[in-house]
């Protein structure tokens, strides 16, 4: 962990605790990005020499099942992870694996705005298990919300999402190789120090979100939780490495972290009539057909574009928003691509 980091995560603390949680957000509003590094110390002491990390950059493309189901963002609701996970056919009433051979991604969003958020993960780390066990993938991806917290933004972190995480395991303060994390938690309110333990660079969260990446190219199409412009297409595989390097604790804040055009922030494919040309651009160069996003609730449900070759799948399906839960099924053989849409009573307030 650098400390640039720390100081951005030490910047955040006090804002974040006078900040109070957005309770009924704005679907058309859009958040911005981590807050700004801090000024250093006029005499700061020697920083320990950051970890060199060790993970190896993964391919981008990746093999498509015959059936693969995309999810969009969940933001700490369990019921509405379950009732999704269900209509793909992924999980039974126990929350156990039964999809066979099924493959399905998730685009980020898993963490702010709600409640459930460590059970989510908790989940979603036994079904990437069970789910390679039975021959199908679980794929999940990393959205603003989870590079937010390993920033230490916890604007939308809400009075549940403190308590979630109080009985999470806790970093050792006195280990030699994190002194500025250990600063960090430190001089942070107590009730927000399991969180920053848990989601701060290296820590036990942090390191489970460290095996997610932030884009990936399943069959022919591409998924992104906020999607590509070009710019971003060439450097997609290091960019995946670079976050998770950072969420190990073994490399610097990420680009993808702070850009406001990149693959977790950008808002240019969720907003009305896409730019079809610029999209058929970006395809291009990366050799896919279509390209999935979430990050912009659809309240209305599932939308696309493009003659079907952009597809916008965050319904707002949380308790935040309380949009419907539906699915994006996507079939192999026939290329065909449909929405699957749950019970009227799948959404909440409705």
């Amino acid at each position: 962990m650098t400390r640039s980091i720390a100081l951005s995560l030490i910047a955040c603390l006090a804002a974040c605790a006078a900040e109070p949680a957005a309770s009924a957000p704005d679907p058309a509003s859009s958040l911005s990005r981590p807050r700004p590094v801090a000024p250093a110390p006029a005499s700061p002491a020697p920083a320990a020499a950051a970890p060199t990390c060790g993970l190896e950059s993964r391919p981008l493309a990746r093999e498509a099942p015959g059936r693969l189901v995309a999810i969009g963002d969940v933001h700490g609701d369990l019921r509405a992870t379950r009732a999704a996970l269900r209509l793909a056919g992924a999980i039974d009433a126990q929350d156990r694996w039964v999809g066979g051979a099924l493959g399905v991604v998730q685009l980020g969003d898993i963490l702010d705005r709600g409640n459930d958020e460590q059970a989510i993960i908790d989940l979603f780390e036994r079904l990437e298990t069970q789910a390679a066990a039975a021959g199908g993938t679980f794929t999940w991806l990393l959205g603003n919300h989870e590079l937010m917290n390993a920033a230490g933004d916890f604007r939308y972190v809400t009075d549940g999402g403190w308590r979630d995480f109080s009985d999470a395991p806790e970093v050792d303060l006195a280990r030699l190789d994190r002194p500025e994390l250990a600063a960090a938690l430190a001089r942070a309110p107590a009730h927000m120090r399991a969180r920053l333990a848990a989601f701060g660079p290296g820590g036990t969260y942090a390191r489970i979100l460290a095996g997610q990446d932030v884009v990936v190219q399943i069959g022919d199409t591409v998924f992104s939780h906020a999607g590509i412009l070009p710019g971003h297409d060439d450097a997609l595989p290091g960019g995946n490495r670079d976050a998770r390097c950072w969420l190990q604790g073994a490399g610097a804040m990420p680009e993808v972290a702070v850009d406001d055009e990149g693959p977790v922030w950008t808002r240019v494919w969720g907003h009305g009539a896409a730019d079809c040309a610029l999209l058929g651009a970006v395809l291009d160069s990366i050799g896919a057909r279509r390209m999935v996003v979430a990050h912009t609730p659809q309240l209305q449900g599932i939308t696309s574009d493009c003659d079907g070759r952009l597809w916008r799948i965050d319904t707002g399906m949380s308790r935040a928003y309380g949009g419907p839960v539906q699915v994006l099924e996507l079939t192999a053989g026939d290329g065909g691509v449909r929405v699957l849409r749950g019970a009227k009573g799948d959404r909440h307030g409705g």
